[in-house]
């Protein structure tokens, strides 16, 4: 089993470190186009952050791990939520713009309650592959939305203020731009090749200790891959950039649940356990939590943080147990 082990850890420092190479190369490339914080971290930062879960739940859909890959995705977005926005709020409070709080968090809880309607009232305890076309299919809707409601956003900037028009002067030179699509490219290859790792090693390390697939895919999977969101927002909520903090844990929630999941189940049909049901409620009740927040207060503070810790630690302990 030890080599399963270093074979888990070597899988985990290639996600972590590619996530790490592509969006950085992928974050100047964006700020080149002059894409505003919040898009950067809606989109590119958070597709980029999420790519190990998406190498882990595609490749656990390619050889017939399904509860690895509902666990990991369902786990990613809940310690996305509760663990990831309860430390950066922790660190310093999180304000929430108004665009997210109209918008983006609403979209990510509808995408949650798809989840229990299309696995539990219309193809009780399965995601059929029309049911993942579905979800592939909120996901460029969505995407096209932020796209409409970004250029509208610059449209009324540049009128309003002419800061367009000086800031389109800044472009990267072509050596940057080209280490930066290097970046990218060796971050992705990374990215697949750790994923490929810790599916296989991680599945292996279940049956030795005689865990289930489903909480390795809830803990050691989805904590590890989700480790690029964590490292981003945290040092996002450090230099006080609330857009990418935030953006980045709730775009990864909604490519993960949307466009992964879609995905995986499009590659072979899932089949979801009993456990499962309760995590994805867990999940969704995580988002609940979230915008209600959104609704009453302006900030994510220290005593939401508290609680985000405090429920992300009793759900831990009660998986561990349950399983």
């Amino acid at each position: 089993m030890t080599a399963y082990v270093l074979l888990l850890i070597v899988g985990m420092g290639l996600l972590v470190k590619g996530a790490d190479l592509f969006v950085s190369g992928a974050s100047n490339i964006a700020k080149a186009l002059k894409i505003p914080p919040l898009v950067i971290g809606l989109t590119l930062v958070s597709m980029g952050t999420s790519a190990p879960e998406a190498s882990v739940s595609i490749n656990g859909a390619i050889n017939s791990a399904a509860d690895l890959s509902v666990g990991n995705i369902v786990g990613s977005n809940i310690f996305n939520t509760l663990f990831i926005l309860g430390l950066s709020a922790l660190i310093a409070p999180i304000k929430i713009d108004d665009e997210v709080k109209k918008a983006d968090i609403p979209f990510m809880l509808i995408a949650y309650m798809l989840i229990p309607l299309l696995t539990l009232v219309i193809t009780p305890m399965r995601l059929s592959a029309l049911e993942a076309v579905i979800l592939t299919a909120a996901f460029v809707l969505y995407t096209a939305a932020l796209i409409i409601r970004t250029k509208a956003t610059k449209k009324r900037a540049s009128t309003t203020t002419g800061c367009a028009r000086s800031a389109s002067t800044e472009r990267l030179k072509p050596r940057a731009l080209l280490a930066s699509a290097l970046y990218s490219v060796v971050g992705l290859s990374g990215i697949i090749l750790g994923g490929e790792s810790v599916v296989q090693s991680a599945s292996e390390i279940a049956i030795d200790l005689g865990m289930s697939k489903s909480l390795v895919g809830l803990t050691i999977v989805a904590v590890g891959t989700s480790l690029p969101e964590l490292m981003t927002s945290v040092v996002a909520a450090v230099k006080k950039e609330n857009d990418i903090a935030i953006g980045n844990v709730i775009g990864s929630n909604i490519f993960n649940v949307l466009f992964i999941l879609g995905v995986s189940a499009t590659i072979k049909e899932v089949s979801l356990s009993q456990s499962a049901i309760l995590d994805i409620a867990v999940m969704t009740g995580s988002g609940i939590l979230l915008s209600a927040i959104a609704l009453s207060s302006k900030t994510i503070n220290r005593a939401h943080a508290l609680t985000f810790l405090a429920a992300y630690v009793g759900y831990t302990a009660y998986i561990i147990v349950r399983n």
